[in-house]
């Protein structure tokens, strides 16, 4: 019998979209912090590490995670951009950008179109 890998779902933070999200968009973080119940988070929700999107039980524990190897690494990661839909769609191959069009001229050659000269009428 092989064994079970499961997530904790108690440890686990926000997603970096969301929180690139969350750094460009003050309205977007109250909205998500508007989203949960004061009394149900830790240290009353006053401690929240942004870039990780965790709350604190105090002011210490917040600068020691400010201080440690997870935050700095989260703020790394932070540092690139996210990848967009048009990303990802490119990188299987529904992108519909297939370069620079190609003509054909009067002896059936292929050209660039940009090289081809267009006769006034």
């Amino acid at each position: 019998m092989g064994s079970i890998k499961r997530t904790k779902l108690k440890r686990r933070t926000r997603d970096l979209d969301l929180i690139h999200a969350d750094l460009r968009s003050a309205k977007h973080l109250a909205q998500h912090k508007a989203s949960k119940p004061v009394e149900d988070l830790p240290g009353l929700g006053d401690f929240y590490c942004v870039e990780c999107g965790k709350y604190f039980e105090g002011e210490h524990s917040l600068v020691q995670h400010r201080r440690g190897k997870n935050h700095k690494r989260r703020v790394r990661a932070l540092r690139e951009e996210p990848h967009s839909q048009r990303e990802s769609e490119a990188a299987i191959g529904l992108s519909t950008d297939n370069g620079p069009k190609k003509a054909t001229s009067d002896s059936g050659v292929m050209v660039d179109a940009t090289e081809m000269e267009i006769e006034p009428v």
